[in-house]
């Protein structure tokens, strides 16, 4: 999606959006009737969805199982250029997914204009990660061969979180696909439209049955998570939520599950780290650009006592000077919080933080004016003199508040950043690298940046300790996961 292109006044495909669940290549409605979806930035209606029953669940389980078995007879090549297709029938159609993805989410153009790209991107970069399922060969007596293959698991089912819409629904398809899989997605009630575009794109692109697209709420995901020919199971959203599949999926079956959960994420910083960096990194690795709404948001600085004023005068700065304003303008850095609950649960965090001392150094309201008086808006807000006891120190927002603590005994900053029973990512800045990796290898966290903050790239996995989840994402472990390993002894 080019910059020069504005998208303020086209038109989404149908006013409102009307999507389809996905089942078996084809398009489906509900006996339950439809949810609506609302714009976060101006609580307009813009589409509806159907809304799925358990039912709905076991038909695309249904049209996956029937499918998956000729799918996985493919050859790997095959299988890679199929999914090569559907990454370029993606791009030819970014801007109508795009323009779903901001009115939908309300997240800012700027950034989900991205988050597009790397869809795309991901597609292409299984496709070519197909010849990486090998086996072994383990050595043994002369008499007999020993060796392993990789097979997929058959359905696999993705439920997907809200932030990231389009982004979350492909991560859960890449791979599965690459190993043989066909695939149930579940997209977030509150953010579900790309996703049944998606669904119509793959339904051109890829055989019946091997991309299916069940919307709805909790019922829906609930199901999925239960039937029990779907023996693996991915989900990105909150611990609790993740706690709750664990059970629910354990009660029927033995299954395969990942989690990305949630994060309450330090950012150390040392008293020989770069100041303005520093300022600069805090604010990015916040991830202001999404109102907060990111499990790998490092929404606790600790900064040691000695530039403690120094860094909260310059963040507090840069936090102020983000421009809030239409998701779909260009120079808009921050949008609309995605519903009016999310918004209130921020705003009780806010009071808490004042109730228990902590020192409010900009934000802490909803913005004024004429283009703020519907939606969900709030300012990006930052708390200093923020102690460990605090429930803004300890408990994850999912929303644009940052906390900063102080800091001067690297035992006691890393005691407070391991207090917490999430663990997904973690910033250390400092120009000593032996302090930095001791301070890395003490941190108990999935994901550690070095100097730098908001990265993840490609290969790199991704996920969480302790409650923040079990698994990893992106890369070859991610592909393996897909899969289980059988072994086959040969006597000769």
């Amino acid at each position: 999606m080019s910059k020069n292109n504005e998208l303020s006044a086209a038109p989404l495909r149908e006013t409102p959006f009307v999507g389809r669940m996905w089942i078996g290549g084809e398009p489906a409605e509900s006996s339950a009737g439809w949810l609506d979806c609302v714009n976060p930035a101006d609580e307009g209606l813009i589409g509806r969805v159907p809304r799925g029953t358990a039912e709905d669940v076991d038909r695309a389980v249904g049209a996956a199982l029937a499918a998956q078995e000729a799918w996985a007879d493919l050859a790997v090549a095959d299988r890679a250029s199929h999914v090569r297709k559907l990454a370029d029938a993606l791009a030819g159609r970014a801007d109508e997914l795009l323009r779903l993805e901001v009115a939908d989410s309300g997240n800012s153009i700027t950034g989900m204009n991205g988050d597009v790209a790397a869809c795309i991107d991901r597609l292409r970069y299984f496709a070519g990660l197909g010849y990486e399922l090998q086996g072994s060969t383990i050595p043994g007596s002369s008499d007999r061969l020993s060796l392993t293959t990789r097979e997929p698991y058959g359905v696999v089912g993705r439920i997907a979180a809200f932030n990231h819409p389009l982004a979350m629904a492909i991560n859960g398809l890449a791979s599965p696909l690459i190993a043989g899989n066909a695939v149930v997605v579940k997209p977030s009630e509150q953010c579900p439209l790309s996703a049944t575009l998606l669904g119509e794109i793959a339904s051109q692109i890829l055989p019946p049955g091997i991309v299916n697209v069940v919307t709805g709420d909790g019922q829906v995901g609930g199901a999925l998570v239960r039937h029990p020919r779907v023996k693996r199971l991915s989900f990105v959203g909150s611990e609790a939520t993740g706690r709750a599949i664990q059970r629910s999926a354990a009660e029927v079956a033995v299954k395969s599950v990942s989690l990305e959960l949630g994060g309450k994420n330090p950012f150390i910083v040392f008293p020989d780290a770069p100041l303005d960096k520093v300022a600069e990194a805090a604010v990015l690795g916040m991830n202001f650009v999404w109102q907060g709404q990111s499990c790998s948001s490092t929404s606790r600085l600790f900064v040691h006592d000695s530039i403690y004023d120094e860094v909260v005068k310059r963040v507090a700065a840069k936090a102020a000077s983000i421009r809030l304003g239409d998701p779909f303008s260009w120079d808009t850095q921050m949008g609309a919080i995605i519903s009016k609950t999310q918004l209130d649960k921020v705003e009780s965090y806010v009071a808490s933080a004042h109730a228990e001392g902590a020192r409010l150094v900009t934000g802490g309201r909803r913005p004024t004016g004429p283009a703020f008086e519907r939606g969900f808006w709030y300012e990006p807000t930052v708390f200093a003199d923020v102690t460990q006891d605090m429930r803004i120190a300890r408990e994850e927002i999912f929303g644009p508040v940052l906390s900063i603590l102080r800091w001067s005994d690297v035992d006691d900053v890393l005691g407070m950043a391991n207090a917490v029973d999430l663990g997904l990512t973690g910033a250390i800045w400092t120009r000593d690298i032996s302090t930095a990796l001791k301070t890395a290898r003490r941190l108990q966290t999935g994901f550690v940046w070095i100097n730098g903050v908001a990265s993840n790239p490609r290969a790199v996995p991704f996920g969480g300790y302790k409650n923040s989840g079990v698994g990893r994402e992106r890369g070859l472990e991610e592909l393996y996961s897909y899969t289980e390993e059988k072994s086959v002894q040969i006597f000769l």
